[in-house]
């Protein structure tokens, strides 16, 4: 079965083909970073008219590199949230429309969700779950446990800034370039960890919930008084202290749940340290790590047809009606 799936929820247009929920046959990315650049983050209305223009030319392009045709493909899968209201209207009426003109099913997904099983995209394992697995991005940090595809229950989550939020607003502060993320990465790399003790927020609290607001200002403070810092090891000292708070958690969860695997995904799950030091404590411990490639961490539309396929064999199709879900939570799973 070729399931379309098309993902508009931020500022990447993609469209790609996957068939059987494992085999990718295209995945097609227009990144918008170079347009939001000037202004330090994503400016939504910027974000929908650019997946206006973009959404026709990018799903032709994603049928194109399957070596397929819309009449050849089995369904028809969206993000309806959450997101950016003004962004998930594109993706989603343009998969209603090629679903209703074909005649093919029409699925709804939740953008987090496909997050959290995406590491099941490209390490097809039968014995992959139960697993623990931390979603973590620009908009979201979020510990779950999975049983089963769609079956998961969330274990904690971020109570005021995402991972990636902090990444972003500390390069900010160091005027570094957008995103942040990648850029702090870059000059963390010839700093030391160690220069700076920075706080580990809820690190050691009983519960799997996360905050990071807290370490962001303390970076605030620093520079500040330290007015002579540098910036390298400002860099290396913040991301290790994010890195220890969302390793700590996940590992911590992973043995109170008794699970085997551990998973990771979203964007901020790129990083190299965070794959270093998550790696060498799965190690440690027997677990098996499971993580995807750059390009299904950022947001991507092989991850949404994926999940399309489970939900199309367990749930059926969803309903036209279905309006996007801006603020749409984890728990919330498929559409119908």
């Amino acid at each position: 079965m070729k399931i379309l799936g098309v993902e508009t929820s931020c500022d990447e247009t993609a469209a790609a083909v996957v068939a059987n929920g494992t085999e990718i046959l295209s995945n097609v990315v227009s990144s918008q970073v170079a347009l939001h650049r000037p202004y330090g983050g994503v400016v939504p209305e910027l974000a929908s008219r650019n997946h206006l223009q973009l959404i026709d030319s990018v799903i032709d392009e994603a049928l194109s590199d399957a070596g397929t045709s819309i009449t050849e493909i089995d369904a028809v899968a969206a993000t309806y949230g959450p997101g950016l209201a003004a962004s998930l209207l594109i993706g989603l009426n343009a998969a209603k429309g090629i679903a209703l003109a074909t005649g093919k099913p029409f699925i709804a997904i939740n953008h987090v969700e496909a997050h959290l099983y995406s590491p099941l995209l490209v390490n097809a394992r039968v014995d992959a779950l139960p697993m623990v697995s931390l979603i973590v991005s620009g908009g979201h940090t979020i510990l779950a446990h999975a049983t089963a595809v769609g079956r998961h229950e969330i274990l904690g989550q971020t109570v005021d800034d995402a991972a990636g939020e902090a990444f972003d607003k500390v390069a900010k502060l160091l005027g570094l370039g957008y995103p942040g993320g990648p850029e702090i990465e870059r000059r963390a790399g010839h700093g030391n960890p160690a220069a700076i003790d920075f706080p580990r927020s809820m690190l050691n609290d009983d519960t799997y919930n996360f905050s990071f607001s807290g370490v962001k200002t303390s970076v605030l403070y620093f520079l500040r008084k330290n007015p002579h810092h540098r910036v390298d090891d400002v860099c290396a000292s913040f991301q290790e202290a994010v890195v220890d708070v969302l390793v700590g958690k996940t590992i911590r969860a992973a043995e109170e749940f008794d699970v085997k695997t551990v998973s990771a995904s979203g964007g901020v799950s790129i990083n190299r340290r965070f794959r270093e030091k998550l790696g060498v404590e799965c190690t440690q411990r027997g677990l098996q790590l499971l993580l995807v490639p750059a390009a299904l961490c950022t947001d991507n539309a092989a991850m949404i047809a994926a999940l399309a396929y489970h939900h199309l064999s367990r749930d059926g199709t969803s309903d036209y009606s279905l309006d996007v879900a801006p603020s749409i939570g984890l728990g919330s799973g498929s559409a119908s």
